[in-house]
C-alpha cells in the first residue's frame, strides 16, 4: 500500500493477498447493501440507457446520410476522442469542487447537448459538433464518480467490485440498448430515436442529486491544491502507475475496431437494423458474462492471476475475421471479445493502491480519459483503414497489431513491478 505521501511499491505481485482470508471477495449482495451506492447504481442504468441508444441512431443516421465507413466510425471516436480534452485541462475539477455538484452539472451539459440533436434538420456537422461537447465532460464525470466510489464503498473489495458493477452497467446498456434500438429504428426515424437521451441525463442528474451526500472537495478551499498540470505530471512521473494507465488503454483501443466498423460490416452480410443490433450485442453479452463469473467466483488474488494473460488474449478473438465470418460466427466472435474485460478486475485495485489520496480524482479522471481517448483513436484508424481495406481485412490487422503492442504493455508491468521502488513524488 502507498504510504500517505504516496510512496511504496504497489504492483501486481504486491497487489495479490498472501493469505486465505484476504483471498476472499466481499461479493456483489455487499456492494448493493450500501443504499448511496444504489442511486449512483440506478442513475447509472438510466444515463447508459440513453445514450447507447443515442448512440445507435446517430452512427445509422451518418450512414444512411452519407455512406461513409469513415464518418460513420467517426461518429463513435467523436464520442472518445474529446475525452483528451476534458481528461487533460478539466482533470483537476474532480478533486478542486464538491463531487455530488460535478456530477450534477455534468449530466446537465450533456442533457443540452443531447436536446440539441433532436432538432429536426440539423446537419451531420453540428450534430457531430454536440456529440463531442457530451464527451468534453465525460472525462470529468467519470473520474469524479470513480473517486467518490473510493469514499462510499472504500479502498477494498467492495471498491473493485462497485467499479465492476458499473462497468456491467455500460456492457448490459449496450446489449439492452443496441437490441432495442435496432428495432427502434427499424420502426422510427433515427432523430426520432434521439430525444431519448435528454431524458435520460436529466433522469441520472435527479437520482445523483437526490441520492448521494454531499461531499466537500477533496483539496480544500484554504489549503494546498494541486493544479491540473502539476497534478498530471505528478502523476506521470511514477513508472508503475504510467505502467498500469497503458494497461488500462491499450486494450480496448484494439478491441473497438469491430465494433466500430460494425455498420459498414453488417452491411456487407446484407443485414437490416436488426442484424446490425444483434451483432453489437455479442461483445456485451460477452463481457458481462465473464465479468459477473470472474468477480463472483473469484477473490482477489485470483483476479489478479488472470489481469495480465486475459489482457494479451483478448487481441486473439479479432484475428477471426480474416475468414469474414457470417452472422452466427461474427457474434461467437465478438461474444469471446467481450470475456477480455475481465482484466479490468485485478487492474483497479492496483491502480488504486498506487494513487495518492490528494490527486485520486485527477487520476481516475486521467485514466478515464486516456481510455476513451484511445478507444476513440482506434475507432478513427479503423474508419480510415477502412476506406482502403475490406472491413473484415481491417479487423483482422487491428488483432495482430494489438497483440505485439499489448504484450509489450504487459512486460512493462512486470519490469516495473520488480523495479519500481518509490511511487508518486
Amino acid at each position: 500500500m502507498p504510504t500517505p505521501s504516496g510512496t511504496g511499491k504497489t504492483g501486481p505481485a504486491q497487489a495479490r493477498p498472501d493469505t486465505g482470508p484476504a483471498d476472499r471477495s466481499a461479493g456483489y449482495r455487499s456492494v448493493f447493501a450500501v443504499r448511496e451506492f444504489r442511486f449512483v447504481f440506478a442513475a447509472d442504468v438510466t444515463s447508459m440507457l440513453g445514450r447507447i441508444v443515442c448512440e445507435l441512431a446517430l452512427a445509422v443516421l451518418v450512414y444512411r446520410l452519407t455512406g461513409s465507413p469513415l464518418l460513420t466510425a467517426l461518429t463513435w471516436a467523436l464520442g472518445m476522442l474529446p475525452y483528451v480534452v476534458g481528461g487533460t485541462l478539466l482533470s483537476s475539477v474532480a478533486d478542486r469542487f464538491p463531487p455530488r455538484r460535478v456530477l450534477v452539472v455534468c449530466d446537465l451539459v450533456c442533457a443540452g447537448s443531447a436536446a440539441g440533436m433532436v432538432v429536426p434538420g440539423t446537419p451531420v456537422a453540428v450534430l457531430l459538433a454536440l456529440r463531442c461537447a457530451t464527451a468534453v465532460v465525460g472525462p470529468v464525470f467519470g473520474g469524479t464518480r470513480a473517486a467518490t466510489l473510493s469514499d462510499i464503498l472504500g479502498d477494498g473489495d467492495r471498491f473493485v467490485l462497485g467499479r465492476s458493477l458499473l462497468r456491467l452497467v455500460a456492457q448490459s446498456a449496450q446489449l439492452v440498448g443496441f437490441a432495442a434500438g435496432g428495432l427502434l429504428i427499424a420502426a422510427v426515424s433515427p432523430r426520432s430515436v434521439l430525444g431519448l437521451t435528454v431524458v435520460a441525463f436529466l433522469g441520472s442528474g435527479l437520482l445523483l442529486l437526490t441520492g448521494t451526500k454531499a461531499r466537500p472537495a477533496r483539496q480544500a478551499p484554504g489549503g494546498a491544491r494541486v493544479a491540473t498540470g502539476a497534478g498530471l505530471r505528478r502523476l506521470l512521473a511514477d513508472r508503475r502507475i504510467r505502467a498500469l494507465l497503458l494497461l488500462c488503454w491499450m486494450p480496448p483501443m484494439f478491441v473497438v475496431w469491430s465494433e466500430a466498423l460494425m455498420t459498414p460490416y453488417a452491411d456487407s452480410l446484407g443485414l437490416g437494423p436488426a442484424g446490425l443490433g444483434l451483432l453489437m450485442t455479442g461483445m456485451p453479452v460477452g463481457a458481462v458474462t465473464g465479468e459477473l463469473l470472474v468477480g463472483s467466483l473469484l477473490g482477489p488474488r485470483g483476479r489478479a492471476r488472470l489481469t495480465l494473460p486475459v489482457a494479451v488474449l483478448a487481441m486473439l478473438p479479432p484475428l477471426a475475421y480474416a475468414f469474414h465470418p457470417g452472422l452466427g460466427w461474427a457474434l461467437l466472435v465478438q461474444f469471446v471479445t467481450g470475456w477480455g474485460i475481465t482484466y479490468s478486475l485485478g487492474l483497479d485495485k492496483w491502480f488504486i493502491d498506487a494513487v495518492p489520496e490528494g490527486v485520486r480524482g485527477q487520476a481516475m479522471t486521467l485514466m478515464t480519459a486516456g481510455m476513451m481517448t484511445t478507444q476513440g483513436l482506434g475507432m478513427a484508424l479503423a474508419g480510415v483503414a477502412a476506406e482502403f481495406l475490406p472491413v473484415h481485412t481491417v479487423v483482422a490487422g487491428a488483432g495482430v497489431v494489438g497483440l505485439v503492442c499489448v504484450t509489450a504493455v504487459v512486460r512493462s508491468v512486470w519490469i516495473t513491478d520488480r523495479t519500481t521502488t518509490v511511487g508518486v513524488q
